[in-house]
């Protein structure tokens, strides 16, 4: 019995006599995807306008008092009260402060922060014979506060002065207990007991646990201005290395051009070479450690630190570091033992890959123009994220006990709170600022707008990424189809491909960036169901979600992938994004061992390279920021956290390399798809002869007659 004789994966490419690399005369595709994506973009910009027009960055950056104004601001009420000033301090330590963060106290902005202690009923008292004092006292009262005739009842219940002061300080423009230790002992002035307006005794302890509450967010702040000064310190040394991972990555490129297999076969013993040093080195302070008191203790047992310094003198971390080392070396070492005859024919990859990048120097400038436009969209999405957070409008909420009032936590009024029938039902109770929102159409569908902003940060990176793509594969195809090389080749072949791309495909780079855009939207709901489940007990919802977080992460990979090889479809052909990426899919599975086995093969030792400029780098970064090379010792900068430059400098040689090397691998992808179908077009005969070099050409025993 016969078959039908149709192919699961469709029919080989057939030889065309007029097929000379990239069409010219193509046509628009996906048409709708792409006037879908420019209303999306007008969309996006009048969301920019609206959030900048009642967005207010100040917000984040001034503190606010219990009117919702900021402190310091210039051109303000308060403009020479920089600091805030929290009434009773030990009221930031309720748990109302953790979850509204927002102290359950008044709060006004002062020009500076008291510097001795004093009471109210004091200051009242000698309002006569100290009115200095007096004076000095209501500063820190309400703004415009000065009623002498109020006794300090009735300005206790309404709240208009502090009944105590404590000597402070100011922290991120907060007033915060000047608290000391002597001795093991806390104290403030140099007391550790005092007595507050009613008599009750207070010690310096519960005011560090007031200032801890009030500190909640601020704890991060200081890590982070510690952070800011080690880059202010350090930044001319992180552009100097990274200067030379340019350099190098350069100088990597500039000697595959020539030397190909001597190159790659470098980064692979240097590689190994430089593993088996990061061995060593692990092992040796593994060794030293023993012994050390103190070093025997768990990383778990320890928990987490900002200054990671300190798990460097724990044994368990070079273990951990040895363990990984060696895994990775012995992987790297197998892989390069079964994949030792693939080596050959991707080296020759490689050597095709330089030999066209040395014909399209340009390309190697193009990555530059995908960073800027990505550097445009990170930018335009984050100043839109900052202003729509900070488009609410003041709101007031009612503090007190929950438990004896119903009013707690709604919204009221400053203004007419102290006249209104809450005072009287629950007393005690305030009228403070909570926090920055609104019940207007905009503020009803502010989450909306965050929404939209991210989907379309994330389809706009999306397509200039596949712009990108796009404009390399169109010029690195018409290398390769280009029989007399390089008087076959257009004259500008990068400017020529991306203005294809633009003209005729912005809609299939739209369509394809959306699939890719909406995936990862999905995976950051996942990660954000993920984060308010994690306290839940339900182990069956915990199972589905970590199993749908493994199939959309392993779906964003597949459409990468599927994306990039209809990508160079599209740029050689001009089809719709469908049918380029059946295409590609098509071809690919028709020599998927080739696939599987070269392609990955390619990847790797590119990834080699990159992995060695890095590494390379970063070792000397670690020697040098952590005073290690003694020739420029004195040169190195005092740190807080070395490793902020250190992980700095490491991500950003990572950047410059992977922009160097990314058109590498998009060149030996695009000559890859482009060698497949030379195969199957052509069988070298005069009136079928192969596009391929004479090197790819000897190593598959092939020729041209």
């Amino acid at each position: 019995m016969g078959t039908s004789g149709v192919q699961p994966y469709g029919e080989p490419k057939k030889f065309d006599p007029s097929f000379k690399g990239p069409i010219e005369n193509r046509s628009c595709t996906d048409i709708m995807c792409c006037i879908i994506f420019f209303l999306a973009l007008v969309g996006y910009f009048i969301v920019g306008i609206v959030a900048w027009t009642h967005g207010d960055p100040r917000k984040v950056i001034y503190p606010t008092d219990s009117r919702g104004e900021f402190c310091g601001q210039v051109g303000g009420r308060n403009e020479h009260k920089p600091f805030l000033f929290y009434f009773n301090i030990l009221k930031c330590a309720s748990p109302l402060a953790l979850l509204e963060f927002q102290c359950p106290t008044p709060q006004t902005c002062v020009d500076k922060c008291p510097d001795r202690f004093d009471s109210f009923i004091t200051a009242f008292a000698l309002l006569k014979i100290k009115p200095e004092r007096w004076r000095n006292y209501i500063r820190f009262c309400k703004p415009g506060f000065n009623d002498s005739a109020k006794t300090p009842v009735q300005v206790f219940r309404d709240g208009d002065c502090p009944a105590l002061l404590t000597p402070s300080k100011p922290f991120t423009r907060r007033c915060f207990p000047d608290l000391k230790t002597s001795k093991g002992v806390i104290t403030v002035g140099n007391k550790t007991n005092f007595k507050a307006s009613d008599g009750e005794s207070v010690n310096a302890t519960q005011l560090l646990e007031g200032a801890k509450g009030a500190n909640i967010v601020l704890e991060a702040r200081e890590v982070a201005m510690k952070i800011f000064e080690d880059y202010t310190r350090s930044w001319y040394w992180i552009l100097i290395g990274m200067i030379i991972a340019l350099v190098v990555s350069l100088l990597f490129v500039v000697l595959l051009r020539f030397i190909a297999s001597v190159m790659v076969w470098l980064i692979i013993l240097m590689v190994i070479a430089v593993l088996g040093y990061g061995i060593y080195h692990c092992f040796m302070e593994y060794r030293s450690l023993k012994g050390t008191p103190g070093s025997d203790v768990t990383i778990k047992d320890l928990g987490f630190q900002t200054d990671f310094r300190v798990y460097l003198h724990l044994r368990q971390t070079w273990l951990a570091f040895l363990i990984i080392l060696c895994i990775i070396e012995v992987i790297i070492i197998l892989m390069l033992i079964f994949l030792r005859k693939r080596i050959l024919i991707a080296i020759a990859l490689i050597k095709e890959a330089s030999r066209a990048i040395g014909y399209i120097m340009s390309s190697l400038v193009y990555p530059l123009i995908t960073f800027a436009l990505l550097l445009f969209c990170i930018t335009y999405w984050a100043i839109t994220a900052v202003f729509l957070s900070t488009s609410g409008e003041a709101v007031y909420k009612v503090f007190a006990n929950e438990t004896t009032c119903n009013y707690s936590m709604k919204t009221c009024d400053p203004n007419t709170f102290n006249v209104s029938n809450i005072t009287t039902q629950c007393p005690g109770a305030q009228c403070l600022f909570a926090f920055y929102g609104g019940e207007s159409y905009y503020h009803r569908y502010l989450i909306f707008f965050q929404f939209y902003n991210i989907f379309l940060f994330f389809w706009l990176t999306n397509f200039v990424i596949a712009l990108g793509q796009v404009t390399l594969a169109g010029a690195f195809a018409s290398y390769y189809w280009a029989f007399n090389k390089p008087g076959d080749m257009p004259t500008f072949p990068v400017f020529a491909s991306m203005g294809r791309a633009l003209r005729y495909h912005t809609g299939t780079l739209a369509f394809g960036s959306l699939l890719l855009a909406i995936v990862q939207v999905i995976r950051v709901i996942l990660e954000y169901v993920d984060q308010k489940v994690k306290g839940a007990q339900n182990k069956i919802a915990k199972f589905l979600l970590s199993c749908l977080k493994c199939c959309f992460w392993c779906l964003e990979k597949f459409l990468k992938f599927l994306n990039r090889n209809a990508y160079i479809m599209v740029a050689i052909y001009g089809n719709n994004f469908c049918t380029s990426a059946k295409n590609a899919f098509f071809l690919l599975m028709r020599n998927i061992i080739r696939v599987v086995v070269l392609d990955k093969v390619t990847d790797f030792l590119l990834f080699l390279a990159k992995l060695l400029i890095v590494g390379g780098v970063g070792v000397l970064g670690f020697f040098f920021f952590t005073n290690r090379i003694t020739i420029i010792e004195d040169k190195a900068p005092t740190l807080n956290y070395y490793w902020v430059p250190l992980l700095t400098l490491i991500v950003g040689s990572y950047l410059v390399a992977h922009g160097f090397f990314s058109v590498y691998a998009m060149c030996v992808d695009t000559l890859f798809l482009c060698f497949l179908e030379d195969q199957e077009r052509n069988d070298g005969s005069t009136e079928k002869p192969y596009f391929m070099s004479k090197e790819l050409l000897k190593i598959l025993d092939k020729k041209n007659e």
